[in-house]
C-alpha cells in the first residue's frame, strides 16, 4: 500500500491569491492521510451542525472513504499558505437526496463546508476570505451555474455568513437528519463580489 502525499504537497485543484489574506490552495482529501485534522475538526462541539460529533476515528474514516469512491461526491481540505482553514465537500444534487427536496435547475452543484476552527487571534476577514476562495472554487466549472447549501435551519450563523457572500435563502427543508435551509449563491452574484 502506497502512503498518501502530505495535503500540503498534494496538487491543488485550485490556487486563488488573496490580496491581504495570503494565498487559498485547495486540495483533494486523502481519507486515512487527513484522519487526525477532519476527525478533530468534525467531533468538535463547535461543529455540531456538522453532524458527526460522536462518531469514532474509524466511523469518519469510513465516511470519508465512502465519498472517496464516489464520482458525484468529493472531499477537499483548503489552506491558507500552510494552515488549514477548511474542509469543503461537492456533490451533484441531483445524486443526492437534498434533489429530492428541492427542484434541481442544470448547473447546479451542491456544498458543505466546514471552516476550521480559529486559534489565537480574532481575525477580521479570515472567514469572508476563506469562503470567497471555497465559492470561487465551486463556481470555477464553466458548468457550474449556481451552488446550492443546505445547512442546519437551527445554524443562525452559517445562514447569516450565507446570505453575507451573497446566497439568497430558499425554503427549509426536512431532511432524515435535520431541518435544513436551502441557500443559492448564482455565479452572477459571486463575480460581482470579486
Amino acid at each position: 500500500m502506497t502512503s498518501e502525499p502530505p495535503a500540503l504537497t498534494r496538487e491543488a485543484v485550485h490556487e486563488q491569491v488573496i490580496d491581504g489574506f495570503g494565498t487559498v490552495r485547495i486540495v483533494p482529501v486523502c481519507p486515512a492521510a487527513d484522519l487526525d485534522l477532519i476527525h478533530g475538526w468534525v467531533t468538535e462541539e463547535r461543529a455540531r451542525f456538522w453532524g458527526m460529533g460522536d462518531h469514532t476515528r474509524e466511523q469518519v474514516l469510513e465516511i470519508y472513504e465512502y465519498l472517496d469512491s464516489l464520482t458525484t461526491h468529493h472531499a477537499f481540505l483548503a489552506f491558507r499558505d500552510d494552515e488549514p482553514v477548511a474542509l469543503l465537500q461537492t456533490y451533484e444534487p441531483e445524486a443526492d437526496p437534498v434533489g429530492e427536496c428541492y427542484e434541481v435547475l442544470p448547473g447546479d452543484t451542491g456544498v458543505h463546508l466546514l471552516i476550521a476552527p480559529a486559534h489565537g487571534e480574532y481575525r477580521p476577514g479570515f472567514t469572508g476570505n476563506v469562503m470567497t476562495a471555497l465559492m470561487t472554487y465551486a463556481l470555477s466549472d464553466p458548468r457550474h451555474l449556481r451552488v446550492v447549501v443546505e445547512p442546519d435551519a437551527r445554524n443562525t450563523k452559517a445562514i447569516e455568513r450565507m446570505v453575507r457572500t451573497g446566497f439568497v435563502l430558499g425554503h427549509e427543508i426536512d431532511k432524515p437528519e435535520k431541518r435544513a435551509r436551502l441557500a443559492f449563491l448564482s455565479r452572477e452574484a459571486m463575480s460581482r463580489r470579486n
